[in-house]
């Protein structure tokens, strides 16, 4: 490789999938947090036709990075490029594409090519970002394959709701109360412990005890995004039994002065394996789903209410 020559490598994997249907999933980015396990939200920065600027926020050993990223879609050839706007060293710049081949009706040839250049051309640093996208490639494609196929079959497992109240209060209180998660074990009856870090202002990662309705705790922990004073977006990281995955955020839209609209949503994938232990022998998906709703819905019901309160005091 000569100098200020980028590196070009790919790795692929088969995917039991239609290729439409992964190409859809990879396309949409709101779809990422239940593709890569390290993926917390992405949000749509610009878009015009098929290119995009996105910024994306994941976990990294027990941190939360955030970068942003170029794409350009080619749903006709099924290609998606993509490009960081900043690197961090010791990488130069980093690009890519992802190229989606259909085989046959059911299964589907996914190839991840990257190019890539170190700062100056070091051998020590091509080296090492070479060994990186390695190893994370062959991983992202391992847990990639695995979620695809899943979310391209398990229609009947994923389950998406919202609950809103509309509050006689501003969107600032709505959102404080929300976003200052350690005090709720003194605000929320269903809270009984909390801890919350943010050791970079707007990530916050937050473990909770939860009481469930016979009197027994369940522990989540979450890595959460915040975008003051509009929505907080989270990802469970810590999962209860009947879950896969749980995503969501909170959401405060001020209709008119002083009137807002709360919502919490929720997108969570059953674990259909634990059904029996949890809810009994003779319990299948439409209980697990019938469960969940009203567990979730029950608890950030709650949480509205009281935060509603919180607001309207302070009118």
């Amino acid at each position: 490789m000569t100098r200020n020559e980028a590196r070009e490598v790919e790795h692929e994997v088969t995917v039991h999938a239609a290729g439409t249907e992964v190409y859809r999933l990879l396309a949409e980015v709101e779809n990422w947090p239940r593709l890569f396990p390290p993926s917390v939200y992405v949000d749509y920065l610009e878009r015009d036709g098929n290119e995009e600027r996105i910024r994306i926020w994941a976990t990294a050993n027990d941190d939360v990075k955030s970068w942003s990223s170029r794409r350009i879609l080619d749903p006709g050839a099924m290609r998606i490029e993509f490009r960081q706007e900043v690197s961090a060293p010791p990488v130069a710049e980093m690009s890519g594409t992802w190229i989606i081949e259909p085989l046959g009706e059911e299964d589907t040839r996914l190839r991840l090519l990257h190019r890539y250049r170190a700062i100056d051309d070091d051998p020590d640093g091509v080296a090492w970002i070479s060994q990186a996208v390695d190893s994370n490639s062959r991983a992202e494609l391992g847990s990639l394959k695995t979620n695809l196929e899943l979310a391209a079959g398990a229609a009947d497992r994923l389950l998406s709701f919202e609950d809103s109240v509309q509050v006689k209060g501003s969107a600032k209180d709505l959102y404080d109360f929300i976003n200052e998660a350690q005090l709720w074990a003194d605000r929320l009856p269903h809270v009984a412990r909390v801890e919350l870090t943010e050791a970079t202002l707007g990530l916050q990662v937050l473990q909770m005890d939860t009481r469930t309705r016979d009197g027994s705790t369940h522990t989540t922990k979450s890595v959460r995004v915040c975008f003051p004073h509009r929505r907080i977006a989270y990802k469970q990281i810590t999962l209860p039994a009947l879950m896969t995955l749980h995503t969501g955020y909170w959401e405060f839209t001020e209709d008119e002065p002083g009137i807002t609209t709360a919502t919490s949503q929720h997108t969570v994938m059953i674990n259909t394996e634990n059904i029996g232990r949890i809810l009994g022998p003779d319990a299948g998906l439409a209980e697990a789903r019938t469960f969940v709703r009203e567990a979730l819905g029950n608890n950030s019901g709650a949480t509205l209410n009281h935060a509603r309160e919180y607001a309207e005091a302070r009118r």
